[in-house]
């Protein structure tokens, strides 16, 4: 329905348009920024989960317990409906990315080539940014959005490897000495990127959240028994369980917010969007875990708003 339309009985309709091959509702991009907080306060809670159960079990626990969660309460629809295409690039892209995240981070050396390795997975936004301008068949849109994308990016570089206190130069020897965890970032970034612009064109309206996300649980067992880790010899405190239900809402109401935006929302605005999810999980992080933030940090956050709100000018006079 058209902007500016009312329905029958005078109540205005809601706001939507046409973008990307579907009608884009105002309320199912609401919904997608959801999204957004919702992961903000996951880093702190993996790494909070991970402290008692190792990376591997406590992202194979958190991922079960989030597929149990999303069954439940978002039950996917019946898979006869879901166009095949959809199905098998969905479920391939979405698992990869999780897989290679989570193996990125496990085969980091070191505390500080975790952070490195993060800051490679938070290309994603950029890449979405000017995935959706190249696709919009717009002319030079991709020329029109890439100065906000550098500024954006080039914030939150400053903004999360500031905070942590990263040493550039000691990351690109860990690059050059060890660079399969950062191609898997790079490589999980790029996946998930084609994932968001990509299916919904795919998917003819059908929201494979619920069913892809037990797919990324079996993946992890998969990868947790094949680390050899097992099971803690410490039993877990019981607010590590806590945190584990907590991280595990946190991700897959995170994905089933994404999931029904990208379908029927703006992606162009939820890409832009986007770029607050590295400078939000960093903020929440810090209050999670009692650290302090630094001046890099909140430069690096006003970057990130700078070009979000160039890129999103540029699309508001589209």
């Amino acid at each position: 329905m058209a902007n500016g339309v009312r329905h029958t009985k005078g109540a205005p309709a809601p706001q939507t348009g046409w973008r990307g091959g579907h009608v884009v509702s105002a309320r199912a991009t609401t919904i997608g920024l959801m999204a957004i907080l919702l992961w903000s306060v996951m880093a702190a809670a993996v790494r909070i989960v991970a402290e008692d159960f190792g990376a591997t079990l406590g992202s194979a626990l958190i991922y079960t317990v989030g597929g149990i969660l999303l069954l439940v309460f978002r039950r996917p629809a019946p898979i006869r409906e879901f166009p095949r295409r959809y199905l098998i690039v969905g479920v391939l892209l979405f698992v990869f990315y999780e897989s290679s995240i989570s193996l990125s981070l496990g085969l980091a050396p070191t505390a500080e080539a975790s952070v490195e390795v993060s800051l490679v997975n938070y290309l994603w936004p950029t890449m979405m940014v000017l995935m959706s301008a190249a696709i919009s068949h717009r002319r030079h849109a991709v020329r029109a959005v890439l100065p906000g994308a550098v500024v954006a990016t080039a914030g939150v570089m400053l903004a999360v490897g500031g905070n942590s206190g990263l040493d550039w130069q000691a990351a690109v020897r860990h690059i050059a000495a060890d660079p399969l965890p950062y191609a898997l970032a790079f490589a999980g970034a790029l996946a998930w990127s084609v994932y968001a612009v990509f299916t919904p064109a795919m998917s003819h309206g059908v929201d494979g959240t619920s069913l892809f996300f037990p797919w990324v649980a079996v993946a992890l067992w998969i990868i947790h028994a094949a680390s050899g880790q097992g099971w803690p010899s410490t039993p877990p405190r019981p607010s590590a369980w806590l945190f584990v239900v907590i991280a595990a809402v946190a991700i897959g109401g995170g994905y089933a917010c994404w999931g029904y935006g990208i379908l029927h929302g703006s992606m162009e605005r939820l890409a832009i969007a986007s770029y607050a999810t590295p400078v939000l999980s960093t903020g929440a992080s810090a209050v999670l875990l009692g650290l302090s933030l630094s001046l890099p940090f909140w430069c690096g956050a006003l970057l990130v708003a700078a070009g979000s709100v160039l890129n999103y000018l540029v699309s508001a006079r589209e």
